[in-house]
């Protein structure tokens, strides 16, 4: 194995240069708040403040596939937060997530003193919980579906911090990370070929939070659709990984889900802000750009 660098890491670390890598300029040893900046407020109860990576689209997945089923107290208006410019730094999205990560909400249902949630996962269980909705109810059911949620929170860094980071981002190639990343994800994906062997959703016969937290992930990765990755880590492999989430990808909620605060692909994909149903047809960015 190839050695890239005669690093050795001192007693005691300082930060004292950039590191380098696509999303340096964000990156910082501490928390807290670098400018003021208050965070927008829109008409509905649930105001949500994201962005359309993967994190992101399971909650707005999971907020339309409530609409989807008639939970009318789930409309919500989505804001866009750019972290690669820093505004999940600004005072508001840090009061509202002092962790400085999107995606965050705060629900004004009891007035003027909201709720605030953060960590995609708790954000999925607060919505499932309040709308009774996408969660089993039966403790067997629900302890499984509580246990895939968990897996994803626990193992998805592995694949976006760990793979993605050193296979995509890293300022240079190392062959022990990208080596001990693309082995813990390829792991992981067959756990999940392995589960859905044996199940259509991954918690049982029923499309619960647990398959909309795992999809933008592992969905997306399986599709080749993340880091350029596809190829490398080969994904064919995991068919029945690709069936679930083909299936999945055909729900119309997830459609509308993952077009909501998407700044890449295609224009007409790109919704950066939803404040009502009808922005769908009327807001994407090939609309706005075709009237401007």
């Amino acid at each position: 194995m190839s050695n890239t660098t005669d690093y050795v890491p001192p007693k005691i670390w300082t930060w004292n240069k950039a590191n380098g890598g696509r999303f340096a300029n964000i990156n910082r040893p501490v928390a807290g708040a670098t400018h003021e900046q208050a965070l927008p407020r829109g008409k509905h109860p649930l105001q949500l403040y994201s962005l359309g990576t993967p994190n992101g689209v399971k909650v707005t997945v999971m907020l339309e596939e409530l609409l989807a089923q008639g939970h009318s107290g789930a409309e919500y208006d989505a804001w866009l937060i750019r972290i690669n410019e820093g505004q999940q730094f600004g005072s508001g999205f840090v009061a509202a997530n002092p962790n400085s990560k999107i995606p965050a909400l705060l629900d004004y249902s009891n007035g003027d003193s909201p709720v605030r949630v953060f960590e995609s996962g708790a954000i999925l269980l607060y919505l499932a919980e309040k709308f009774g909705s996408l969660v089993p109810t039966d403790p067997a059911l629900r302890a499984e579906c509580m246990s895939w949620l968990f897996w994803q929170m626990g193992s998805a860094p592995y694949l976006g911090g760990g793979f993605g980071h050193f296979y995509a981002y890293a300022p240079f190639k190392i062959e022990y990370a990208i080596d001990r990343f693309a082995m813990e994800v390829k792991r992981e994906l067959d756990v999940l070929n392995r589960r859905l062997a044996e199940s259509r959703f991954i918690a049982g016969d029923d499309y619960t939070i647990a398959d909309i937290a795992i999809w933008p992930w592992y969905g997306g990765m399986v599709k080749g659709q993340m880091y350029e990755g596809g190829e490398f880590l080969q994904v064919q492999e995991y068919t029945h990984v690709i069936r679930w989430a083909d299936e999945i990808a055909k729900r119309p909620a997830v459609r509308r889900g993952r077009m909501v605060n998407r700044v890449m692909g295609p224009l007409e994909s790109q919704l950066h802000e939803r404040h009502d149903a009808g922005d769908f047809d009327t807001q994407t960015q090939d609309k706005l750009q075709a009237k401007a």
